[in-house]
């Protein structure tokens, strides 16, 4: 790049920007959703399995309380340790993944309880085994269980939202967004890969996708952003916490208050097709 190009060197500036978001959002240090749901929620209890045989520990619900509210809980959850990492698989779900979240989902429409969902994933795994299983089916099911959910839903991206694997429990009807947190069609190194037939072009990727939390709140897909202490969620788990827990209280209040209308919630969502399809 030509240090006297005004314009190419502003397009640097936006790609290393864009670049130091996603950063932070995975930095390694990142309170990731189990953290989240100790600090913000109370009583929590953690149930397994998909009810079909497996049991996959890249989605972790359970039953908790906000404020005294019932609630039930589908989160991602990354691993901290290297054998973690391998348990949990990234944070990568499989088909039972989904099937669990679908679980989920059900037994919250038969207690009449709200839904919390905390989106922290690179995205759904990619792998053949997973395809076979009918990864993509699972998926298509979870949205759908997603937007006939008959009580209230609420979403808070946490870090990373990558893909189908974080839309599968973001179709709620109010959404969160922690400020350097992000959610993408694409992981910025994927899209480089499509777009530029480099990986290696991650950060320009990154910029071209606007991943800011700001964007997602202009296009109407974020409701509110919520603050972070200085330097990222990473330098204080409690401040973080601090912040987003009556913002979830708020957030839950108003729309148990209002009423659930399933047609609003799918409006919501058929408004965003025609945003981004005009």
């Amino acid at each position: 790049m030509n240090s006297t190009d005004p314009v190419g060197a502003a397009a640097g500036d936006a790609a290393q920007a864009a670049w130091a978001h996603v950063e932070v959002s995975r930095h390694p240090d990142r309170p990731y959703s189990l953290d989240l749901v100790q600090r913000c929620l109370d009583d929590f209890i953690e149930l397994h399995g998909d009810r079909q045989g497996g049991d996959d520990a890249a989605v972790v619900i359970g039953l908790a309380r906000l404020g005294g509210q019932p609630l039930a809980v589908v989160a991602n959850q990354k691993g901290r340790t290297l054998e973690e990492r391998g348990k949990r698989n990234f944070g990568m779900a499989h088909p039972e993944g989904y099937r669990k979240a679908q679980r989920l989902f059900t037994l919250a429409g038969r207690l009449k309880l709200p839904v919390v969902s905390f989106i922290d994933t690179p995205g759904a795994y990619p792998g053949v085994a997973a395809e076979e299983r009918g990864q993509a089916w699972a998926i298509a099911q979870t949205l759908e269980a997603q937007l006939a959910l008959p009580t209230p839903y609420l979403a808070v991206v946490i870090g990373e939202g990558g893909s189908g694997g974080a839309l599968a429990t973001l179709l709620a009807d109010s959404v969160l967004v922690l400020e350097h947190a992000f959610l993408s069609v694409a992981s910025p190194e994927a899209a480089a890969a499509i777009l530029f037939r480099d990986a290696g072009r991650k950060q320009q990727a990154a910029a071209a996708l606007r991943l800011e939390a700001a964007n997602l709140l202009e296009w109407g897909i974020a409701d509110e952003i919520v603050p972070e202490p200085p330097g990222g969620a990473h330098t204080d788990w409690d401040e973080t916490a601090r912040l987003l827990r009556p913002r979830l209280e708020a957030r839950l209040l108003e729309l148990t208050s209002r009423g659930f209308d399933p047609a609003r919630r799918r409006e919501r969502y058929r408004r965003l097709d025609g945003l981004f399809s005009a």
